[in-house]
Order: C-alpha cells, then sequence, then structure tokens
C-alpha cells in the first residue's frame, strides 16, 4: 500500500533574510531528526543581496558601504549559485525535505525547481524555460526570471528558489546576476499580458506546482505572522 506524502507549507509574509536562514538550520536539523514532516517556508524578502558559498564579492558592483543608502542588506549564505538579490515583490520557496524519502537526486530535484517555475508563468502566457549551457534558473529568452541556489545536507533539502513576480529590477543593475554578466533579468509583470492577481495567489500556485512535481499527496497550510 502506498504511504501517503503529506507537506506543510508555513506563509510567513516578509521574513529578514538573516532570521529565515536560522529557522531554516533549525528546521533542517528537526527534519534529519524525523521531528518534522516536509516543509516548504514560503515567504517574501526585504531588499536584499545574498552570497553563495563561493563568496564571489568581485560581482557586487557597488562598495557594500553604499548599500544603506539604496536600502539593501548584504548576507552571506552555504546554499549554491553565485550573488543574487531578493526583495518585495519576489516569490521565496525554501523547500526543507527529504530528498530520499520522495525517492529524488539532486539534479531531478533541481529540474523540478525550474519546472515549478516554468509552469507558474505558462498560467500567465509567459513561456519560461530552463537555461542552457549548465545555466540554473529559468529564463525568459535572454532575461532571468527565477534563480536557484540549494543546500543538500545528508539528504534534507534547504534554500531553493526565487521567483521574480514583480520586484523592483533596478536591484539587479547593482550586482552581475547570478554571475552572468551578457543577460538581462525580468518579472512575471514585465513580460505578461494579462493583469496579474495578488502575489499571494501566485506564491499558493508556486507551491501547488512544486508540490505535484514532488509528488506529494497532501499540502496542509499554515500562516506564520511576519517579521520585518
Amino acid at each position: 500500500m502506498k504511504l501517503q506524502r503529506n507537506l506543510q507549507v508555513w506563509k510567513m509574509g516578509i521574513v529578514n533574510y538573516l532570521d529565515a536562514l536560522k529557522l531554516q538550520e533549525k528546521l533542517v536539523s528537526d527534519r534529519k531528526a524525523c521531528q518534522i514532516p516536509d516543509t516548504i517556508l514560503s515567504l517574501q524578502h526585504p531588499p536584499t543581496y545574498t552570497l553563495g558559498k563561493r563568496k564571489t564579492y568581485h560581482n557586487l558592483l557597488v562598495p557594500e558601504s553604499d548599500l544603506e543608502s539604496i536600502g539593501a542588506e548584504l548576507y552571506y549564505s552555504q546554499r549554491g549559485g553565485d550573488i543574487t538579490f531578493h526583495g518585495p515583490g519576489q516569490a521565496v520557496i525554501y523547500p526543507i525535505i527529504s530528498l530520499r524519502e520522495i525517492g529524488f537526486g539532486a539534479r531531478k530535484y533541481v529540474e523540478s525547481l525550474e519546472s515549478s517555475m516554468i509552469k507558474t508563468a505558462s498560467f500567465y502566457g509567459v513561456e519560461a524555460q530552463p537555461g542552457m549551457k549548465g545555466e540554473t534558473g529559468v529564463w525568459v529568452s535572454d532575461r532571468k526570471i527565477g534563480a536557484i541556489g540549494v543546500t543538500i545536507s545528508s539528504g534534507i533539502t534547504s534554500h531553493g528558489l526565487a521567483f521574480n513576480i514583480d520586484p523592483d529590477l533596478n536591484y539587479f543593475k547593482h550586482i552581475v546576476p547570478c554571475g552572468i554578466a551578457d543577460k538581462g533579468v525580468t518579472s512575471l509583470r514585465s513580460e505578461a499580458a494579462v493583469e496579474l492577481p495578488a502575489d499571494e495567489v501566485i506564491h499558493e500556485q508556486l507551491v501547488h506546482c512544486l508540490a505535484r512535481l514532488l509528488q506529494y499527496d497532501t499540502i496542509h497550510w499554515g500562516e506564520v505572522g511576519s517579521t520585518k
């Protein structure tokens, strides 16, 4: 008899990046100890630049001391990938799940993250596709609409994806997004020819798409108060 695969999703609103990082670390520890089920955090961040474990500071195009004047912060994390931006108007999804239990390898998992963004974009008539030549993330032509940076520890995932719904794209001018200098960044708002619903609706669509791709049977939704 097939076991039911259940997924817990927390809708968290706007969360400071460091707070989300600490929460992920705790949830990963709890998931390794089988104290919690597979869990997804669905949230947004205040304007934030993040560096992955390669510490590619050269792709930050302004002095770190100038970030306060543009209302942004910089954080370092252990995720894969290069420098990226998070901010309001962007759907951030952090899955804390056991790949072993769902029978996924790392490549198939990353492809599922990509496919969830591609499917969500298609709801609004936007044709997106995975990156070429080993580039991760999701693109509309040569414009990146979704970024991916993951960590996998003992088969448990953390970090995840960032899908541009309608962020302030000017923030991307201060970095070489994901270390790719010759391509641009876009958003669902910029590409869609139809009116978009509230951001929360698109967050939920993205989570539903990912849950189906990861073959969960049920989703249990909960809400956690915003932390700014």
